[in-house]
């Protein structure tokens, strides 16, 4: 995965289970005086689509123009012709868009969507993935969570989450859901989007996937996590609907989880290479997304790490600053992945 974002146009996938919004906050981005134009590709499942009444619509052409010069276009074949031809469309002249987003269906996977942009070199040229936004309906989802494996999978792989409908569900049904979504993806920022108001700052350029961005991870799950170490005798209660007290712990055993592995030892860079090469071939469709920032030994720079599913890839970062404290951190998130085996493993490959 390289990160050059030289005359690279940024996409932006949207995921969200059906209901959840994806249409409203779309059009508000859309019809929002923000000055650039937008290329939108809609997955079709004969989910309700953009209205054709803020579209022109020529029936023959797959592409429509938009009134306010923005661009969209309904995938009927694979997205990687849709995407290729948009851009040969814009190298030619005949299209003018500044970015694009890719609306999924409510059932989708964004997993194969974001492995297009890496795994093809013509559209790696082309286009710089930014990033997954998920969105999330307050209202239906706890049973969406509790019964469809594709609404905690769009959770998993999300850099930014919005909850919407907010406004027909009680705060404390809010805090449950945000506690849950957390337990699941903590490095992705969690807001709530009141009929598709959100700021653009939160849509666009987050750099969800460029390697030199700083990871962040949710501080509270972290310290949820230091306490699940000292209890861990805890976790199996709640399989039996046992409740217990703690703040931290939640009754949902979801199987998309995350965990972080920390160490303050250096990395051998070869055995980690073995180790996370390994991993991925058996692991692989289980993971989502996990991403670090490494110390290795002999590298005065941090080592920033990430992947999807089987495909990761390396980068060297900034410089570790004099007085800062080496130490790696690394997030995992997957569906029922082996947490032990994980961390024990990443634990051998240190120095």
């Amino acid at each position: 995965m390289t990160t050059t974002s030289k005359g690279l146009i940024p996409a932006t996938i949207l995921t969200g289970f059906l209901g959840s919004g994806k249409t409203t906050l779309l059009k508000r981005v859309l019809s929002e005086a923000h000055g650039q134009k937008i290329a939108v590709i809609e997955n079709e499942f004969g989910e309700e689509t953009i209205d054709t009444d803020i579209l022109r619509v020529d029936s023959e052409e797959q592409i429509i123009q938009m009134n306010n010069g923005c661009v969209c276009c309904t995938i009927r074949e694979d997205l990687r012709t849709t995407l290729s031809e948009l851009a040969a469309k814009r190298r030619k002249g005949e299209l003018q868009f500044d970015r694009v987003i890719i609306e999924t269906t409510g059932l989708a996977d964004p997993g194969p969507v974001a492995q297009t942009f890496f795994m093809d070199d013509e559209i790696a040229e082309s286009y710089l993935l930014d990033s997954i936004l998920t969105l999330v309906d307050a209202k239906h989802a706890e049973t969406q969570l509790d019964s469809r494996q594709e609404a905690r999978r769009q959770i998993g792989f999300a850099d930014q989450i919005f909850i919407s409908k907010s406004d027909l569900v009680d705060a404390a049904a809010v805090e449950a859901l945000t506690h849950r979504i957390k337990h699941m993806n903590p490095r992705a920022p969690v807001q709530k989007a009141h009929f598709g108001e959100a700021p653009l700052s939160q849509i666009f350029d987050l750099r969800g996937f460029n390697l030199n961005a700083k990871l962040e991870i949710d501080p509270d799950f972290l310290k949820a996590d230091e306490h699940e170490h000292h209890d861990h005798h805890h976790d199996h209660d709640h399989e039996h609907g046992e409740h217990c007290d703690h703040p931290h712990h939640h009754s949902h055993d979801d199987d998309v989880k995350s965990f972080v592995f920390r160490s303050e030892r250096a990395f051998n860079p070869a055995k980690l290479e073995d180790f996370l090469g390994a991993i991925v071939q058996v692991y692989g469709p289980k993971m989502l997304r996990y991403k670090g920032v490494l110390y290795m030994k002999g590298s005065d720079k941090k080592v920033i790490f990430q992947g999807v599913h089987q495909l990761m890839g390396s980068d060297l970062g900034p410089k570790w600053m004099p007085g800062e404290k080496k130490a790696s951190k690394m997030v995992f998130i997957g569906i029922d992945l082996p947490k032990e085996i994980l961390l024990q493993g990443m634990e051998g490959c240190l120095v």
